[in-house]
This record gives structure tokens, sequence and C-alpha cells, in this order.
């Protein structure tokens, strides 16, 4: 219950703020930390790892 507490306060803070920039930049940091949680077990996991 907290976690979805937090995200409404985030997009309070992104309408209130008109930070609106910031949106997609979380997206894509919650897409590669998924990808790479995933991906820890796999054989795909060297090659992202040389990525960063």
């Amino acid at each position: 219950m907290s976690k979805l507490r937090i995200l409404g306060q985030y997009f309070q803070f992104l309408g209130e703020q008109k930070k609106w920039w910031l949106l997609p930049l979380v997206v894509v940091l919650l897409v590669l930390g998924v990808v790479i949680v995933l991906s820890q077990g796999s054989a795909i996991a060297p090659f992202i790892y040389t990525l960063f």
C-alpha cells in the first residue's frame, strides 16, 4: 500500500512542479532495473553488464 502512495506523491509532484520531463527518465530507469534483475540468472547477463 505504501508503494502506491509513493507513486501518487510522485505524480502529484510532477503535476505541481511541471516537471513532466522526469517521467520518461524514471520509466527508463525502472525498465533497465527490471531487465537486469530478470536476466541475472541467464546467459544474457554478461552482455547486459558490458553495456554499463
